[in-house]
Formats: structure tokens, sequence, C-alpha cells
């Protein structure tokens, strides 16, 4: 998935942090809730703003950015 249209980067918002299309809602608040042991559908539920593929552009960019520490690891 192309992630790159979805998840941005803006000095001024949230430190910096990657987001969603501009929303103060990061790429680290979806993945927590993840991982906390919400469904994608209880996101969506209580963020009506997001999509399902705004989650998987968290996911893509999660994995493309674990990949690119484990080639410059290498």
């Amino acid at each position: 998935m192309d992630h790159q249209h979805i998840i941005t980067i803006e000095p001024g918002k949230r430190s910096g942090k990657p987001c969603i299309r501009g929303m103060r809602i990061t790429v680290y608040d979806i993945l927590e809730y993840l991982a906390g042991g919400m469904t994608e559908a209880e996101i969506l539920e209580d963020f009506s703003e997001l999509t399902l593929e705004d989650i998987k552009a968290c996911l893509a960019f999660a994995a493309d950015r674990e990949k690119k520490l484990f080639v410059v690891s290498l």
C-alpha cells in the first residue's frame, strides 16, 4: 500500500510526528490502539473522520519504517 498520500509529517504539528492526512491523530496513536486490543471497527467507531485505508496506511508506514531500520543496521 502506498501510504505517502495519507501519512503526513509537519514540523509544527504533534512535534513532527507522522499523522494521518494532516489531522492530529498520529500513526503511533493508531498502533497503540491496535496493540491494546482495539479492533479496526472500534477505532473507526471512535474516530469517525478515519477510514479503513487510514488504518492500513499506518500499518504500512510502520512496516516500511521497520524495514528501513533493518537495512540500516546491516
